[in-house]
């Protein structure tokens, strides 16, 4: 495999707290790889010192054989930015804006124009060439910043948290044009608060809290290796008290979160059973999924 991103042992600090500590990943070409984590994990920092944004206290990084951030510059001209907000410029037009957004590249505005009908294919906006911004809905400007992040033809694509806001129309969208994007054989560094985009986009992801790496790998790696294969969710106002007296004996671990309590189970069939005794209680049966995982590592406390 060609290794396009690596980060060796990254650090970074501010006002004397650790915000990245110690942070090493690689990136393969073609893949998707996802970052996650809970607010104020130390995401957004770790692909700022990516890009050679700011500078680390600690650490190497390369970026398509540059090393980062003494020359981020030239690593820059082959990657794409899909930020967290978008900052589409409102005076210009669909059109205008990958105009000059190519333009930050050096490339010629005949070269510019000549890719434009194919990115806004790409983000089915043919129709919405020649209108100012303002007009555009969420979903549209949101597609229209991915196209934009392709206008230099990049190698390597970072996505901070591309779908949040949309609905599920245009987030079905967009995970259906990353993917095309990979086939397309170019690399994705993703971060997501959406675990089933992670588990569907990403062919490898690692969880960060605290500023840490804490778990690693594919997927269902991850779900293997930290989580109970089933999962049985049980609601209602004795749920809590009901898991006091039964679940122990059923589930090899249960969470109680206000008036749902989570059971992690091998087998669900005796928890099951014993919930058919309680018709006051509505219940859910499924697969352990991504989510589950997250939440053990990170915990269910809200971050600010």
């Amino acid at each position: 495999m060609t290794t396009v991103l690596s980060a060796q042992n990254l650090h970074k600090s501010y006002a004397g707290q650790a915000v990245v500590d110690g942070v090493s990943i690689s990136l393969n070409k073609g893949e998707c790889f996802g970052l996650l984590g809970p607010n104020g994990a130390g995401k957004t920092t770790t692909l700022r010192l990516m890009l050679g944004l700011i500078e680390p206290d600690g650490g190497h990084l390369r970026l398509l054989g540059h090393a980062v951030p003494r020359h981020a510059r030239e690593a820059r001209l082959r990657v794409g930015v899909v930020p967290q907000v978008d900052n589409l410029d409102p005076d210009f037009t669909v059109a205008e804006n990958l105009l000059v957004y190519g333009r930050y590249f050096g490339m010629k505005d005949s070269e510019i124009e000549a890719r434009i009908p194919a990115l806004l294919e790409f983000a089915s906006l043919a129709h919405k060439k020649d209108v100012k911004i303002p007009t555009l809905s969420g979903g549209m400007k949101r597609r229209l910043t991915l196209a934009r992040a392709l206008v230099n033809d990049p190698e390597v694509l970072f996505l901070d948290e591309p779908t949040t806001g949309l609905d599920p129309q245009a987030r079905h969208l967009i995970w259906q044009r990353l993917h095309e994007l990979t086939v397309q054989g170019k690399t994705l560094l993703l971060t997501t608060h959406f675990m089933d985009e992670a588990e569907r986009l990403c062919h490898r992801l690692a969880i960060m809290d605290n500023g840490r790496l804490i778990s690693e790998g594919s997927p269902r790696d991850l779900i293997d290796r930290n989580i109970e294969p089933q999962v049985v969710e049980v609601f209602g106002e004795r749920a809590a008290q009901w898991a006091k007296n039964h679940a122990t004996r059923h589930a090899q671990r249960f969470e109680v979160s206000g008036e749902s309590v989570f059971c992690y189970v091998t087998d669900a069939q005796p928890l099951l059973k014993e919930l058919q005794r309680h018709p006051d209680l509505r219940y859910l049966h499924r697969p352990a999924n991504l989510e589950d995982v997250f939440l053990k590592l990170t915990g269910r406390e809200m971050r600010e």
